[in-house]
């Protein structure tokens, strides 16, 4: 059995690998669609097949997860990333880009939940009352700079286009590949599990399981009204995140004077971005203990609201993109603030599954933004179609006083904030 110094080791050193071939995408993969003919409607439509994919697919993989063990799951994912990057690299028409984004949403389903439970299992297996802030805000850290270098390698490979045969827009997409290949082997290696029976007979049986886990995490569901709002949370942030992930592009363009400086611009901002993403994980467990995982929580999401706003109506490349580094850096430190606050209402019979829950309303929520806000964008203007979304982010604040109102009765009844009992209602 590892140990929790170890695990916490290798969950950073996986999470860095698995987050620095999205790091390289994001300047570039809606410059890139746009440059081979897509509208941003046709767009925001193929982006949002991912994100039925997920919504179909999240419970079954994350009952499976749960079952099964996380290691092959995570491995089958990795497998299907690389596919999908494959694809995304000759993708050169509306329909194709559509398979990638359902390939990438298989992907996602089998991603979302596996590895964080893989590290929480293995710290909790030590002590089941250790505080999860710590290590789930290093990780947000590891993956904010994991991201901010690749944007920054990305924005490096656009500029000095050294490969004349390929698009400069498609070379981080190739770099992404090789890493992500190299991130799936590292999954081999690193992610050991302890596992009860192993070959086909074994795989079978836990499949044959998996619709009583994800009953059990409905239940659970059903019958806990801290989750039941965390969830709502995350239908809000999932909705309005596509402000800053998917048309920050294009409002750069707008303000700075075309898609080629924009995409000049992205890497090195979105690089930024990121590290300031990683800055605010880093910073935000001092500020949780002085007010609270859940007032913490809730404050951040009326910042990133505000934020996103002054992306909306900042004038000026210099204004939108210091608005676009502060609604990164909070988004950094919101992420192991809400994970932190799911974490304590479940227990490792269920935990991938309700972290599937969560990321199925993130990716429904985001599916539906996509269409909604992109095609906002076309009609209207992309500044109104970046109000609706911060809105959007910032009405989600008081969802979090379920949350809030169980960290008072914790204290009160002298528990810590590890993980409790499942109460299945």
């Amino acid at each position: 059995m590892l140990t929790a110094r170890q695990a916490r080791g290798r969950y950073l050193i996986l999470l860095g690998l698995r987050w620095l071939p999205v790091g390289m995408l994001i300047p570039v993969l809606v410059l890139l669609m746009l440059e081979r003919g897509l509208t941003l409607s046709q767009i925001g439509l193929a982006g949002a097949i991912q994100g039925l994919v997920v919504l179909a697919l999240e419970l079954p993989t994350g009952g499976l997860s749960d079952s099964l063990g996380r290691r092959p799951v995570m491995l089958a994912g990795g497998v299907l990333a690389a596919v999908s990057l494959g694809l995304m690299f000759v993708a050169d028409s509306f329909a194709v880009f559509v398979l990638v984004f359902a390939v990438e949403g298989i992907y996602r389903a089998l991603d979302s939940g596996p590895l964080q439970s893989w590290y929480v299992d293995a710290v909790l297996a030590h002590d089941p009352e250790a505080d999860l802030t710590g290590g789930l805000s290093a990780g947000a850290t590891v993956a904010g700079l994991a991201i901010a270098a690749g944007s920054l390698a990305a924005g490096g490979l656009v500029a000095l286009d050294p490969l004349p045969g390929v698009e400069a827009l498609a070379l981080p997409v190739l770099a992404a590949l090789v890493i992500q290949l190299g991130g799936t082997v590292a999954i081999a290696g690193l992610a050991t599990e302890p596992r009860a029976g192993r070959g086909w007979a074994a795989v079978a049986a836990s499949v044959r399981q998996v619709p009583a886990v994800i009953g059990g995490g409905l239940r659970l569901l059903r019958g806990t009204r801290v989750l039941v709002a965390l969830i709502a949370v995350e239908l809000c942030w999932g909705f309005g995140m596509v402000t800053f992930e998917t048309l920050m592009p294009v409002r750069l363009a707008e303000v700075a004077g075309g898609p080629d400086v924009a995409g000049a611009v992205m890497g090195p901002a979105a690089a930024a971005a990121w590290a300031a993403s990683a800055a605010g994980a880093a910073v935000i467990p001092l500020v949780a203990r002085r007010l609270g995982v859940a007032p913490t929580a809730a404050g951040l999401r009326v910042l990133q609201g505000g934020f996103v706003v002054g992306m909306a109506l900042l004038a000026g490349p210099v204004g939108l993109v210091t608005a676009y580094l502060a609604t990164y850096a909070v988004h950094g430190a919101s992420a192991p603030m809400h994970h932190t606050l799911l974490h304590r209402q479940v227990t490792k019979a269920h935990r991938t599954t309700v972290l599937s829950m969560n990321s199925m309303a993130m990716q429904a929520a985001g599916a539906a933004g996509l269409v909604a806000l992109t095609a906002l964008a076309d009609g209207v203007s992309v500044s109104v179609s970046i109000l609706v979304g911060a809105a959007v982010l910032a009405v989600a604040a008081p969802l979090y006083l379920p949350a809030w109102r169980a960290d008072r009765n914790r204290v009160r009844s002298g528990k810590t904030s590890g993980a409790v009992a499942i109460r299945d209602g």
